[in-house]
């Protein structure tokens, strides 16, 4: 859900204290046309700031859909000064969140074509004010969001094993969250796996690991999971891409998380025309 109070920030931001281009009389009809092929998202978002200016407008293509350069992905009409008032803001949201989900797709089939069980995941390394709509595009491209925000997850992390201890930590966690909270826990070290699961870890993440390495956690991870007897899910992060997704793909790990795919992903090139 995109909220009127952050629409109307994105609006004042490209308006400013006095917007003279746009005062344009009349009534028109604009298009919001993709330049080149890749997966439509933001579309809710476009449609919302629309919305709050006071014009029509509908999506032409649904989210999560491939479109190629030529296509109208939103229409819209309403008067002229207040279409061309939210043509700026749409083409960067749009142009941003589908992006995101093109990158998405791309390392989702990569990673599938190897195992079509594991899930690309993205992470928290968004941009500030924008994670809903960049958390919507990773949806949209097949991925899965991981953790919305602190709440969702405990995570415990390189800093938190030096102030507390591996075992020590997850027992403190374990006693701040309700039952139906997961901890994840962070390992840089194949043998740390499984120490991480048997100190009562739900996910276990495999963090900064060459394939290789992943490979031989994943194993040594699969002994330690046969005899606890309970479901352990496998995490590989830390500056995996597009280019060697398939390689962790194949060590047989749950999940692949990607921060690139917020924080990198290029645009996806859009124009606006009206007439």
């Amino acid at each position: 859900m995109i909220y009127d109070s952050q629409i109307e920030a994105w609006v004042r931001e490209d308006l400013g204290h006095h917007d003279a281009t746009n005062e344009v009389p009349g009534e028109t009809a604009g298009r919001l046309i993709s330049n080149e092929e890749g997966i439509a998202a933001g579309l809710d978002a476009v449609v919302s700031v629309f919305d709050y200016l006071d014009c029509e407008a509908t999506a032409a293509v649904d989210e999560g859909d491939r479109i190629d350069a030529g296509d109208i992905v939103v229409r819209v009409k309403g008067p002229a000064r207040n279409v061309l008032r939210g043509e700026r803001v749409a083409v960067n949201v749009a142009g941003h969140a589908s992006g995101i989900a093109t990158k998405t797709r791309a390392a989702v089939e990569r990673a599938n074509a190897v195992d079509d069980h594991v899930r690309i995941a993205c992470t928290r390394k968004t941009t500030p004010g924008l994670r809903g709509v960049e958390k919507c595009a990773v949806v949209a491209g097949g991925g899965d969001t991981h953790r919305l925000d602190l709440s969702h997850m405990v995570m415990v992390k390189d800093n938190h094993v030096a102030e507390m201890g591996l075992e020590a930590a997850v027992e403190h966690f374990r006693d701040q969250v309700s039952f139906a909270t997961k901890i994840d826990v962070e390992v840089e070290d194949p043998a740390d796996g499984p120490r991480a699961a048997k100190a009562g870890a739900d996910v276990v993440l495999l963090d900064n690991m060459t394939p290789a390495e992943t490979g031989q956690a994943v194993d040594l991870l699969g002994e330690t999971v046969a005899n606890l007897g309970r479901e352990i899910l496998v995490e590989a992060s830390g500056g995996i891409t597009v280019d060697d997704v398939a390689d962790y793909a194949a060590t047989g790990v749950d999940v692949i998380s990607m921060g690139s795919l917020t924080h990198s992903a290029p645009s996806l090139d859009y124009s606006f025309r009206t007439g």
